[in-house]
């Protein structure tokens, strides 16, 4: 039970105020459980603004989120984007809101969903860590053949440096981790 629901409270949500509640010195507003589809926020949002004291409460903005880690979301994002970004989330986890951000947040979901399907190479401790498993998968079979002592200094760092350097790989750190994509997708 308890499990259940810490994953409910780890869901993206936002918290959306009535501008017309605002503006009139009241805080009127609800959480709203991003990761559902944008028509079934917009409900949840004109549900809320029905409920306002206020004469005509019409208009809307999110004062708040939890759940989308380093992703900004301006008072005036679009739901659908939100509500697309937030499904990812609560997909792929917060590696994905960190990708997100990379790419810009809601701006560029679909790069950040690209990587994620087909352009990510694993969780590791070390970018170093991601260059020697690199290298033993391209020419293990190679470098068995030398002697141990020429094996002993290959330049795992180094390698990794190039290969982020070049492009051919980015990296983000999420948790304890750094995680590997290809540069090119």
């Amino acid at each position: 039970m308890e499990t259940a629901k810490r994953e409910r409270e780890d869901r993206p949500r936002i918290y959306v105020a009535s501008l017309s509640d605002y503006n009139g010195g009241t805080l009127h507003g609800r959480w709203i459980y991003a990761d559902q589809g944008a028509d079934e926020i917009y409900w949840k949002i004109q549900e809320m603004l029905a409920e306002s004291e206020e004469e005509i409460a019409e208009e809307w903005a999110i004062h708040d989120y939890d759940g989308f880690g380093n992703v900004h979301l301006s008072e005036y994002e679009d739901v659908s984007r939100v509500a697309e970004l937030a499904a990812l989330i609560a997909k792929h986890g917060g590696l994905f809101a960190s990708l997100a951000a990379h790419f810009g947040g809601t701006s560029g979901i679909e790069d950040a969903q690209r990587y994620m399907e087909e352009g990510y190479c694993g969780a590791f401790d070390s970018l170093e860590e991601y260059a020697e498993q690199f290298v033993d998968e391209c020419y293990g079979s190679e470098i068995e053949k030398l002697p141990e002592f020429i094996r002993y200094h290959i330049d795992y760092e180094g390698i990794a440096r190039d290969l982020e350097l070049n492009g051919d790989v980015f990296t983000i750190k999420h948790g304890h981790q750094v995680h590997v994509f290809y540069g090119n997708v």
